[in-house]
């Protein structure tokens, strides 16, 4: 929130009391503790009445420094509290008259010990950022509430990324941003994701640990600063030095957790019911033979919230009249070899056979008079259930293993964001700070149990709310939007700046929730839907299946599908590298090409992994600009005209319904699978390399994972002068074959036939191949 009336004055009847110098220092051996006064201390007198804040500096890894302020230590919640990593790494500290430091790797912070207060960050003797006069302080507003404050320096063309799921301009500065969960869909600014973690293009990254509301001024009140306060008479911050985004990312998950690696098959073709469209048994089974009959590869049949009866969502009771045997109406379609997923939300409604239940055990949200909490917001007379009572977290999970052992296998948690604060939990958390929070039990309880029943790697959630360490329970998608281009463009750019907080995989509904698409929007959206990590058609008011639109819909449908299912090895290996070091499968330009001043404001398009760039098509007509780092990629898909695009440099194209700009980076060694007609197969059997214009010394090492993320195959793929050598490393024969991309000619392979493609050569080799090497010709 905003405090001053521009530049020198406060707003009229707020009040400053800002730290005024690191007064007195106590150096642990990993630690540092500030007493830092909020007036100058001239005299014993002076340190009379008046706010002091303690300050206390420490690194929980290397590469991080975490500050923490505070001001009545007796005021401060224990409850809830975001789990943070400790790894408790070498510092070193060091205190003298002028200055305490503390250096935590090659991050360093730097504490001024007189007038003004200054504390600066630096790494390798380069300022990162700095807090200094009038930054760090206790601020009281018109109605006498407290709230703590810090402001960090931008520097000249320092740009701000991440705050979680934000739907508008990707480059934070200028904006104005509360940390707060709520249900606004995709026009506005609410989110239903709120990260309080931000980073720069100059290194770093800072993760404001405080589950409740942060108000973020991204230099938005003093424009060379960004601002961030929270109620309270505590702050704590963590400095994340990269320096480059990936790093950052990689500390940040480190800390806060990093995505549970999803099962392949979800990475196929979901498809709803929608919304509240009419539906039974015959429905569904109608647009599953619909999609057989015109060879539209399916995954995952989902079931929208009307597979309950009408006012008593949630009882998880199928409803009977519309699905009187839901037992064998699901093993008819596991038999065809579907996945099954359930919509669930966190409440109660009064109609409800669990409200009564729920009500006596005492698993439901009270107000501070002892009566269950409710309104008639979403479902008649509904409460929510108290996630922080061990409790009624098994009850609620014991209900949801009555539908696994029937045959479900996912579950899509929608809402958690409106979580009132007049309330009382069972474990005495703070209602506030319990407001983010509530989404991250919700979906933690679901995928817990999902685990339990289906084991580790098979737990996979359609998650709506999030918060801090919501990234640890994929997959989350964007929310309700409308059925245009322009709800398109915000749904990618919600899901860029959500991966910059570290959450690996996301969605959003093809063609858009609110509405019917015409057919320009569903086909461009079904382009750029199955060219993301996951793939869901969904509505509100009216079906998703293609047929539908026009025929020409059930042709782009099937193209996309079988190019996702056929890009799986790539993807899968991108989806691995997620789990493992937190870099999203969908990435935001500035992400993957730092370095590249025109990569730094792009929000309409993306890397799908590190290696294929994509711009979806956001205009009936087929025209779309797009921007391309240096080099010479190459097209996957025909369309645009020519076979590669140079850059660096903008280009402007015309695509139709079965294209889009698809870019294979230069050097690039692309996996690809034999299969096109599902997502979970063996990849290693069968897969082409395609190497993609490997510059001479260049040498790739490429992992084909197995569908439980293990490696199944490792290749190594290098140039040396006129020759490219390509073979396994692990030591597992199987088949495989190897293409390079932009070369006119070549002669001489060993271990399998020769073959001339438009992409240039591709070499087949046998099963029992190790190696192969070709010759170029100029």
């Amino acid at each position: 929130m905003k405090f001053k009336d521009g530049y020198w004055r406060m707003r009229p009847g707020t009040r400053g009391a800002y730290a005024n110098a690191a007064f007195d220092v106590t150096a642990a051996a990993d630690s540092l503790r500030i007493l830092a006064p909020t007036r100058p201390i001239t005299r014993r007198g002076n340190t009379i009445d008046g706010p002091v804040l303690r300050v206390d500096v420490s690194s929980p890894m290397a590469e991080v420094i975490r500050v923490r302020a505070v001001h009545l230590a007796g005021s401060v919640p224990a409850a809830p509290a975001f789990e943070v990593r400790e790894e408790h790494p070498a510092v070193q500290v060091g205190l003298d008259a002028e200055t305490a430091t503390l250096t935590s790797g090659s991050l360093r912070v730097s504490v001024r010990r007189d007038a003004p207060w200054e504390m600066t960050f630096s790494a390798g003797g380069r300022e990162l950022t700095r807090s200094g006069e009038k930054c760090l302080g206790v601020m009281t507003d018109p109605a006498d509430r407290h709230f703590m404050m810090e402001q960090l320096h931008l520097s000249a063309g320092e740009l701000v990324y991440g705050l979680g799921e934000r739907f508008g301009a990707l480059v934070r500065n200028g904006q104005a941003i509360d940390i707060w969960n709520d249900d606004g869909g995709t026009s506005s600014e609410m989110a239903y994701k709120n990260v309080p973690f931000y980073l720069t293009n100059r290194g770093y990254g800072v993760f404001v640990n405080h589950p409740g509301r942060v108000s973020f001024e991204v230099g938005s009140e003093t424009v060379s600063r960004v601002q961030f306060s929270a109620e309270g008479h505590d702050l704590e911050y963590l400095i994340i030095h990269g320096p480059t985004p990936a790093e950052i990312l990689r500390r940040y998950t480190a800390l806060t957790g990093r995505p549970a690696l999803p099962p392949a098959w979800s990475f196929g073709l979901w498809l709803s019911t929608s919304f509240t469209t009419d539906y039974d048994e015959a429905t569904v089974t109608s647009f599953v033979d619909g999609m057989a009959e015109r060879d539209l590869p399916l995954s995952v049949f989902h079931f929208d919230c009307f597979w309950m009866r009408q006012f008593r969502w949630c009882d998880f009771e199928w409803d009977p009249e519309v699905f009187p045997d839901p037992e064998g109406m699901l093993k008819r379609l596991k038999d065809r070899g579907l996945k099954i997923c359930l919509w669930i939300n966190p409440y109660i409604g009064q109609a409800s056979a669990l409200f009564e239940e729920g009500m006596a055990a005492g698993h439901l949200l009270r107000r501070p008079d002892g009566t269950v909490w409710q309104d008639d917001h979403w479902q008649a007379g509904r409460a929510l259930v108290d996630f922080t009572s061990p409790a009624a977290r098994e009850w609620y999970a014991g209900k949801l293993r009555g539908l696994l052992d029937m045959g479900v296998d996912s579950f899509k948690t929608d809402f958690g964001e409106r979580v009132p604060t007049d309330v009382v939990y069972a474990d005495g958390a703070d209602p506030e700070r319990m407001h983010n929070y509530y989404s991250l039990l919700y979906n933690e309880t679901v995928h817990e149990v999902l685990t339990e029943r289906r084991g580790p790697g098979e737990a996979v959630l359609f998650a709506r709310s999030a918060t801090v360490g919501g990234q640890r329970l994929p997959v989350h998608w964007g929310g309700d939007c409308e059925s245009t281009f322009e709800a398109m463009a915000e749904s990618l750019r919600g899901g860029l700046s959500l991966g910059m907080a570290g959450f690996g995989f996301w969605s959003h509904d093809i063609g858009g929730f609110e509405g019917r698409p015409d057919p320009a929007v569903f086909k461009r959206w079904v382009a750029f839907g199955l060219l993301s990590s996951h793939s869901r058609l969904h509505g509100s008011q009216s079906y998703r299946v293609p047929w539908l639109f026009d025929e020409e819909s059930v042709d782009v449908l099937r193209s996309f599908t079988r190019l996702k299912a056929r890009l799986m090895p790539y993807l899968y290996g991108a989806a691995v590298r997620a789990s493992q070091e937190g870099m999203p499968v969908m990435r935001a330009m500035q992400l993957e090409f730092p370095g590249d001043r025109g990569c730094e404001y792009l929000d309409a398009q993306y890397m799908l992994g590190p290696d294929l760039l994509v711009a979806p098509v956001l205009s009936a007509g087929g025209e779309v600009s797009y921007y391309v780092p240096a080099g010479v990629w190459t097209r996957l898909l025909d369309g645009g005209g020519g076979d590669t695009v140079t850059g660096p440099g903008w280009h402007t194209e015309r695509h139709g319904f079965d294209s889009l700009p698809l870019l294979v980076r230069p050097g690039a060694v692309l996996a690809t699978g034999a299969h096109c007609d599902r997502p979970d197969y063996d990849y290693a059997d069968g897969v082409t390399l395609t190497a993609y214009r490997l510059a001479d010394g260049d040498r790739r090492t490429v992992t084909v994972p197995d569908t439980s993320g293990d490696a199944a195959a490792v290749f190594e793929v290098s140039r040396v002068g006129d020759r490219v050598h390509a073979r396994r490393t692990d030591g597992v024969p199987a088949r495989w074959n190897l293409s390079l991309a932009g070369v006119a000619e070549a002669a001489g392979a060993t271990g399998g036939t020769l073959e001339t493609t438009p992409a240039g050569i591709r070499v087949a080799a046998n099963g029992d191949t190790e190696h192969i090497e070709i010759v170029l010709k100029s």
